[in-house]
């Protein structure tokens, strides 16, 4: 999913207090950015919240229902589940976060230098995001997730690289746009070197597009995430992560539903909040909307 923006220069601090004064009465925006806030004051305060070792295994509590001494429940070893769900949001918050920091580190270098120089750089570059853009998304961070090895850092890796040509294309069109402006000529008559005007004039000016597209990247990196540690190429066991819990509670839908029910839900809900935020930021920074 991509954002499109039209560029209009406003001073940067009336921008500010508008965009946040239209965030904050989206109602929706308010709630994504709530259950994002929620879900990672569960993952830095995890130690304090989670009741149990999440590794401790019980063998005289196997697949016991939610209870008071178990809230969520207990696995398949007699873990407890809430514990584990707690854990397991870390490595979901902290895969989705570097992933997209990842292919932002990628993606937006080679976007700004494709967009801004065009030539020859300018085909290669495309020519190669094109043949990436080919390869389905999830195949190609399965793919080099399987090549690097199973684990998070691996998988994360495979996540930023797969996610980087959305962030190639986008910073490219974006800086198409903007070196066209009359700001960005004036700047250029009067001397200024280019890499001056890229970092001082053209990439501020992207900068909301990039934000957009990067919350809403967070989801779709957050469900990589748990489809890879699903397959058994992210974060390893014993350690908690959701998808691998979801892997494991597949095998006990009728004996224990809450193995897989819960998991799905804090995957679901953690998504649906990047996805409310990401639509949010959209309207806030989108100069094209009225005041």
């Amino acid at each position: 999913m991509t954002s499109s923006f039209s560029v209009i220069p406003v001073p940067a601090p009336r921008r500010r207090n508008r965009s946040w004064a239209k965030f904050r009465h989206n109602r929706s925006a308010m709630l994504g950015a709530v259950i994002i806030l929620f879900f990672v004051a569960v993952a830095i305060c995890a130690p304090w919240i989670a009741g149990q070792d999440p590794l401790k295994v019980g063998f005289t509590a196997i697949r016991k229902a939610p209870s008071a001494l178990h809230w969520f429940g207990t696995d398949e070893l007699g873990r407890d589940l809430f514990s584990r769900m707690v854990y397991g949001a870390r490595a979901s918050l902290l895969a989705g976060t570097v992933s997209v920091l990842i292919a932002l580190a990628v993606g937006v270098p080679l976007g700004l230098i494709s967009g801004y120089f065009g030539g020859l750089l300018d085909g290669c570059i495309s020519r190669v995001t094109e043949a990436l853009f080919s390869i389905p998304f999830l195949i190609l961070a399965i793919a080099l997730a399987a090549f690097l090895g199973p684990s998070l850092t691996n998988a994360m890796i495979a996540i930023g690289v797969s996610a980087s040509p959305l962030f190639i294309r986008l910073a490219r069109g974006q800086v198409l746009a903007v070196r066209r402006e009359d700001y960005v000529q004036s700047t250029r008559s009067l001397g200024a070197s280019d890499l001056r005007i890229i970092l001082r004039h053209v990439l501020p000016n992207i900068m909301p597009a990039l934000i957009v597209q990067a919350t809403i990247q967070i989801a779709v990196a957050i469900i990589a995430e748990a489809s890879l540690s699903f397959l058994g190429l992210g974060l390893q066991p014993p350690e908690p992560s959701w998808g691998s819990m979801l892997n494991t509670g597949k095998n006990f839908m009728t004996q224990a539903p809450w193995m897989s029910i819960l998991p799905g839900c804090a995957i679901f809900l953690v998504v649906f909040g990047f996805n409310l935020l990401g639509d949010g930021l959209r309207d806030a920074l989108d100069p094209r909307q009225e005041d």
